[in-house]
């Protein structure tokens, strides 16, 4: 993929930061806003400057917001001489007006002069500097806070962030890596940077790439789910996501968006980061078939065969057979620290043997559970190479995702090979009862039943 340098400079240096650093150069190709949540000393203000570096020449701006901050720290003073002439400008060169890319660490505690400027500069990028409306060169502004607004008079600032990304500690397993970490110094590599001409003509490619029925009707599976579980997703998002997802498509060459490219659906349509788990759970369910597999009925047929088998092995000779009694007489012989061979063919024949109806009436019923065992053991492997080539031919897809898909899948692989490996060695032992010595028998044993 031709962004794969983008995405290396991106996570170079940094520890389980994959969807957040693929979901800001996602966001910055589409010209969208990032906001990441989570607890301070995450490396999302790295994020950000990194994202920076990627734009030659590009202009950054970043400032922590309080509740005392004041319009001049983000949009410039005031011009004394514009107000001589009594004009009410701002000398915005050096301020977020200027800028392509933006931090705001704590976004959500300015007040609402701030905000209310913030939003048209974030969704129409224009600012209005005094008596003139001027665009904004902002390519991408990232957010940052602890959490999510519970005041309703932010859900539009809220809303004006396409994607929003948790961003978690790094957890214990990588710990050790964290403290031997390099950050990295330097500008990008060449092949990582984004000029102006690329992400324009990107995006005029992206116009042209169809959204397509696949694609569509997993939107449309997904916009189910938001209503079922009582989650509100505006008409504009919705056109927005369908943007994104053709941005994706387009930045791979494709003509056509894949239902891969909505692994970024949880990061724009959960509404708070407790909800991107379970959007989560949906695309591996829906997109990676990462399903828990649906074999109890054949788990519990192959618990019955084996007590039945063990049943039929344990049970006693028939009334008029006296094995039992040369059984003891053998062991007799032999001495009690010594098992010779008479000892193991008299113990054979103490126990029940079987006439060739039975067993092939028992083999017959195991391998026909055996049959079905690996129809589905045929499908699973199928399904899983299928996946999984699909999931490693997806440069965005982030690793952490595709580690997780082939762990699910190879648990599939595993649960059906071990069940017909069981069914397998139950076949054999069916067929391997003991037998009458001479067969007239034409008993048909009940079969082995089982709730399927």
């Amino acid at each position: 993929m031709r962004w794969a340098a983008a995405i290396d400079e991106l996570e170079r240096g940094l520890l389980q930061r994959d969807v957040a650093a693929r979901a800001l150069l996602l966001a910055a190709l589409a010209g969208e806003h990032v906001l990441l949540l989570g607890p301070p000393g995450t490396a999302k203000s790295e994020l950000a400057r990194r994202l920076q570096r990627l734009l030659p020449g590009a202009h950054y701006f970043e400032r922590l917001l309080t509740r005392f901050s004041v319009p001049e720290e983000l949009f410039g003073p005031l011009s004394l001489k514009a107000l001589e002439d009594d004009r009410y400008e701002r000398l915005t060169a050096g301020y977020l007006p200027s800028a392509e890319v933006a931090f705001l660490d704590e976004v959500f505690k300015a007040n609402s002069a701030i905000l209310n400027t913030l939003l048209g500069l974030l969704h129409e990028r224009c600012f209005d500097n005094g008596s003139q409306r001027v665009d904004v060169p902002l390519v991408c502004l990232v957010g940052a806070s602890n959490e999510v607004p519970q005041d309703e008079s932010l859900h539009a600032f809220y809303d004006r962030f396409l994607l929003r990304v948790p961003v978690t500690p790094v957890d214990d397993a990588h710990f050790a890596a964290l403290l031997q970490a390099q950050r990295p110094e330097g500008d990008a590599h060449p092949d990582a940077q984004l000029s102006s001409a690329s992400l324009a003509a990107l995006r005029e490619q992206a116009a042209r790439v169809s959204l397509g029925d696949a694609a569509i009707a997993l939107l449309g599976a997904a916009r189910e789910r938001a209503s079922s579980t009582q989650q509100t997703v505006s008409d504009r998002r919705w056109r927005q996501t369908a943007a994104l997802l053709q941005v994706q498509a387009a930045s791979r060459s494709a003509d056509e968006v894949s239902v891969w490219d909505a692994w970024v659906l949880p990061f724009v349509l959960a509404g708070d980061p407790q909800q991107v788990p379970g959007w989560t759970d949906w695309f591996l369910q829906t997109v990676a078939k990462a399903t828990p597999l649906a074999i109890d009925g054949l788990e519990r047929a192959a618990q019955a065969f084996e007590q039945q088998l063990d049943i039929e092995r344990r049970a006693p000779a028939d009334a008029q057979d006296d094995s039992a009694g040369k059984l003891a007489l053998a062991r007799a012989i032999a001495g009690p620290t010594s098992e010779s061979e008479l000892v193991r063919i008299t113990s054979e024949r103490a126990h029940r043997r079987y006439g060739a109806l039975h067993i092939r009436a028992r083999v017959a019923q195991v391998a026909e559970v055996l049959g079905r065992v690996q129809h589905t053991q045929s499908a699973v492997h199928a399904t899983a190479d299928e996946v999984l080539a699909q999931a490693n031919d997806h440069g965005w897809l982030p690793p952490s995702w595709r580690e997780r898909i082939e762990t699910m899948h190879a648990q599939r692989r595993a649960q059906v090979d071990a069940l017909a490996a069981r069914l397998a060695e139950l076949h054999d032992g069916f067929a391997t009862l003991p037998r009458l010595d001479e067969d007239q028998s034409a008993f048909v044993p009940t079969p082995v039943s089982w709730q399927d």
